[in-house]
């Protein structure tokens, strides 16, 4: 079975669908758009990248740069498998939901373990933080679409908009019971009496369909780079 890609193989494929370029350009490209919010983007796992695309022939040289006194730089170009692969790989992550595992849900599941008052705190925290980064994003879609920038390209923003707005809202209903004791709390029972007892598998058996990323218990996920 072959690997998949990895988000920062997309990138890259991505890039050099649009034109070839070297790797240094398409690190700074990343990061000039701020595409660091899909992933982690270092210099050396992007030319760790671009090696093993060009090993998988998803890639190929396009030309050697040379100018002057400085080091050769290599200019790779997409190939017909590699948009292939790239078209295959977001078909998949467009249309097959996959496992992931938010910490805001964990978090949310044990924060009966901390005291009602603290936990308020912390959601306060927490708020101002998603506030804020609501305001960036918003922003930055202004922006962009003042620049004529169409919004096709523009339809993750909407979507982490779109998110955090509901977030942001179901935290704040959240807060705010907690802060006025309608939602009950473990400090209003003794632990191992009269405390509800969690979720359990059964809760989950009676409902018609099952989300896909739990048919299995295991995600199959081989990296083409790290």
């Amino acid at each position: 079975m072959a690997a998949e890609l990895t988000p920062l193989a997309v990138m890259v494929l991505g890039l050099t669908a649009e034109r070839p370029m070297h790797p240094y350009e398409m690190v700074q490209t990343l990061i000039a758009r701020r595409e660091d919010r899909f992933a982690n983007i270092r210099a050396g796992s992007l030319y760790h990248t671009v090696d093993r695309l060009l090993a998988r022939d998803l890639l190929q040289v396009n030309e050697v740069e040379r100018a002057g006194n400085r080091p050769e730089r290599t200019v790779y170009a997409i190939t017909a498998a590699g948009s292939t692969a790239l078209r295959t790989r977001l078909s998949a992550m467009l249309g097959s939901p996959t496992t992931e595992f938010p910490e805001l849900y964990l978090a949310l599941a044990e924060s009966h373990e901390l005291p009602r008052a603290e936990v308020v705190d912390l959601l306060d925290r927490r708020l101002n933080a998603m506030s804020d980064e609501l305001d960036y994003y918003r922003s930055a879609r202004t922006q962009a679409t003042d620049r004529g920038v169409s919004e096709m390209f523009l339809l993750d923003i909407g979507c982490r908009c779109a998110t955090l707005t509901a977030q942001l809202d179901w935290l704040r209903s959240v807060r705010a019971r907690l802060a006025d004791g309608s939602l009950p709390w473990m400090d209003h029972a003794r632990r191992g009496e009269s405390a509800p007892c969690p979720l359990a598998g059964e809760d989950f058996s009676a409902i018609v369909g099952t989300p896909a990323h739990h048919a299995s218990h295991t995600t199959h996920t081989e990296d083409v780079t790290t």
